[in-house]
């Protein structure tokens, strides 16, 4: 049984990430971009997104990549055995954004996006959430978290080359 919590800046490959480690390690993957936004990208309901996300904690193994609610994050990371912090430097973070949108123009969706959502969009909303990251993603949080991972598999990837070579 793995429970995986994959989590991060925006733009820190945790989506792709969590596709490699899904299928090397045959656990279902979930983005919570997909259970957060509707197709045409508003957001779901609260409750909607509660009932996804507390659905998918019930079951047996899985892979969650993103961060969601706040409440929701603390809740995941109780239930998980395995974290994986992706804290690539902001440079890193803010060219992955860019070069998403790039390949974006090419291709139909983004690993882990909402069917239908647009990239132009969820863009400028990375660059915004990768902007207000330092207050989240702090030496606070790290602080908290170490407090928090007794009895859990912690992993912090700091480079890109790191994120390249994890496997589980």
């Amino acid at each position: 049984m793995k429970k995986i919590a994959v989590f991060g800046k925006p733009g820190s490959g945790k989506s792709s990430l969590s596709n490699k480690l899904s299928i090397a390690n045959d656990i279902e993957l979930y983005s919570l971009d997909c259970i957060s936004y509707k197709s045409n990208g508003e957001k779901v309901d609260k409750a909607v997104y509660d009932e996804s996300h507390n659905l998918i904690l019930s079951l047996d193994s899985w892979i969650i990549d993103g961060l969601g609610t706040l409440d929701s994050f603390y809740t995941r990371l109780d239930s998980a055995d395995i974290w994986i912090f992706i804290d690539l430097p902001y440079l890193t973070s803010y060219w992955l954004v860019t070069k998403r949108l790039l390949q974006g123009l090419f291709v139909k969706k983004p690993l882990g996006w909402p069917e239908g959502s647009s990239i132009l969009k969820g863009t400028l909303a990375s660059y915004r959430h990768l902007k207000l990251s330092p207050q989240f993603w702090n030496e606070t949080f790290e602080k908290e978290m170490n407090d928090k991972s007794a009895g859990k598999l912690v992993y912090v990837i700091r480079s890109y080359s790191e994120l390249k070579k994890f496997t589980l």
